[in-house]
């Protein structure tokens, strides 16, 4: 368990703009999207970052009591959904919430449910922040994300009803104590 490996450009521990709470965040390397004015553009390279053995991340990851959850940046973590998925669920049996950001669009993930990892990742995904970003969009004013256009989805939710259900900061996660 936890043998796979993934590469990544960096982890941000005890962070407080990914997410509600208190997070672990891992940006994931390698992305696609090329979005103009992306705040992470060293994340790009497919080939940058360092591979890392997941049972080898944990650790780095410094999970302590205070942790409420963990978030999956980039980069973009769908070009690594079969080692993001199993991440995901060894973090969640620890009791931890798991928020992925994406450049992908909620409908485009659904549609491609079939490619390598996707479903899985999307399974067990509590809130998705889903969309390119677009400078032309862009706002300090947005919990959690850095342009209009990108939702804040929560996915079981939205998966049992088939329509897109918002993440509130009403519905925030309850920290552990």
């Amino acid at each position: 368990m936890l043998d796979s490996m993934i590469r990544i450009a960096g982890i941000a521990n005890e962070s407080v703009v990914d997410g509600p709470g208190l997070r672990s965040t891992i940006f994931f390397q390698g992305c696609r999207h090329g979005c103009k004015g992306c705040h992470n553009p060293e994340t790009w390279d497919p080939e940058g970052g360092s591979p890392v053995r997941l049972r080898d991340l944990i650790p780095k990851l410094r999970l302590n009591p205070l942790i409420t959850g963990v978030t999956f940046s980039g980069g973009e973590p769908f070009l690594q959904a079969i080692a993001a998925a199993e991440l995901g669920c060894f973090l969640k049996e620890q009791g931890l919430n798991l928020w992925v950001y994406t450049g992908y669009k909620w409908e485009y993930l659904l549609k491609n449910s079939m490619s390598s990892g996707f479903n899985e990742l999307l399974n067990i995904a509590d809130v998705l922040v889903d969309g390119p970003f677009q400078i032309e969009n862009k706002s300090l004013q947005l919990p959690f994300r850095g342009s209009g256009n990108q939702r804040l989805i929560q996915v079981s939710e939205s998966i049992k009803t088939g329509e897109i259900i918002q993440w509130q900061p009403t519905n925030s996660f309850v920290m552990k104590i």
